[in-house]
C-alpha cells in the first residue's frame, strides 16, 4: 500500500496520529525534503529506506513507489502541511490508477491554520470576514485567468497567499488594483510552527519592504485582511441575548 501523508505544517508533533503511526510502519519514505521537517523522520523505523524528493522527477517518484509494491512493502509519501492544497499528488495518484497499485491519503495540518496560530487570530470574525480565500501570485508557474490575485482581492475578504514571497511587489499591486485600501492590515508570517517561526505585521502597501527588511524570501504565507484589525461583532452563537436549538436567550 502506499500513502499519502500530510506532515503538518512544520513542528512535528502537529502530524496527525494516523500520519505518525503509518510513518513507524513505512518501508520506503519518499519525503519532501525541502519542505518537511526532517525531524518527522524520527517517527521512521531503523530499516526504512528514504528518498528525498527534493531533486526527483514524478517518473522517479513513481519508479520507487513500483518497486517498493513489487516487494510487497510499505510506501510512504510525506508531502508538508496538507497534500490537497499545492502538494501535487493528483498527478502521483492517476499515474498509480494506470498502474494498478493502491493507495490511500491521510489528511494533515496545513500552514495556512499554522499561520493563523502563530498570527494567534481568526480568520473568520463575525462583521469583517465570513470566508477565506487561499491562493498565490501567478508566476513562473500561471494562474487560470479567472482566478487573478486583483479579481481575488474584490472580495475583500481573508486572503492566504501560498508561494508568492518573491513576488510581493506584484502582490501589493495586486491587491490594491483588486479594493484593498494601502493600510489594509497584513502580516508575513514564516516558517508558521517551526522552532524558527516569525511573525512580521505590516500593511498591504509595506508587504514588499517588511519581506526584505527581514529577509524573507521564501516559505512564508501572506495573510491579507480586516481579521488582523481590532473590529469585529460577538458572536451569535454565546450570546445571552440569542436563541439557538441548545440554549434559550434570556430575558
Amino acid at each position: 500500500m502506499i500513502h499519502f501523508i500530510g506532515a503538518g505544517p512544520g513542528a512535528a508533533d502537529l502530524i496527525t496520529v494516523r500520519g505518525a503511526k503509518l510513518l513507524g510502519e513505512a518501508d520506503v519514505i519518499i519525503y519532501a525534503g525541502s519542505l518537511v521537517n526532517p525531524a518527522l523522520l524520527d517517527y521512521k523505523k531503523e530499516s526504512c529506506i528514504v528518498y528525498d524528493s527534493a531533486s526527483m522527477t514524478l517518473e522517479a517518484v513513481i519508479d520507487v513507489m513500483k518497486d517498493a509494491e513489487a516487494k510487497g512493502w510499505n510506501t510512504v509519501r510525506l508531502h508538508t502541511g496538507d497534500p490537497s492544497l499545492y502538494g501535487a499528488i493528483r498527478e502521483q495518484m492517476d499515474l498509480l490508477d494506470e498502474l494498478g497499485l493502491s493507495y490511500d491519503v491521510t489528511p494533515g495540518v496545513s500552514s495556512f491554520s499554522g499561520a493563523a496560530a502563530a498570527l494567534e487570530a481568526e480568520y473568520t470574525l463575525p462583521d469583517v470576514s465570513q470566508s477565506v480565500i487561499i491562493t498565490r501570485m501567478a508566476g513562473r508557474t500561471p494562474v487560470p485567468e479567472g482566478e487573478k490575485l486583483s479579481k481575488m482581492a474584490s472580495h475583500g475578504c481573508t486572503m492566504v497567499l501560498f508561494l508568492s514571497t518573491g513576488l510581493l511587489e506584484e502582490v501589493e499591486k495586486e491587491l490594491m488594483e483588486g479594493g484593498y485600501a494601502p493600510d489594509t492590515p497584513a502580516a508575513i508570517v514564516y516558517k508558521a510552527t517551526w522552532p524558527e517561526q516569525a511573525v512580521y505585521r505590516c500593511t498591504v502597501s509595506t508587504l514588499a519592504a517588511t519581506a526584505k527588511e527581514h529577509n524573507v524570501t521564501k516559505t512564508a504565507l501572506i495573510t491579507v485582511g480586516g481579521f488582523l484589525g481590532d473590529k469585529y461583532d460577538r458572536s451569535k452563537l454565546y450570546d445571552p441575548t440569542f436563541t439557538h436549538g441548545y440554549r434559550e436567550a434570556s430575558k
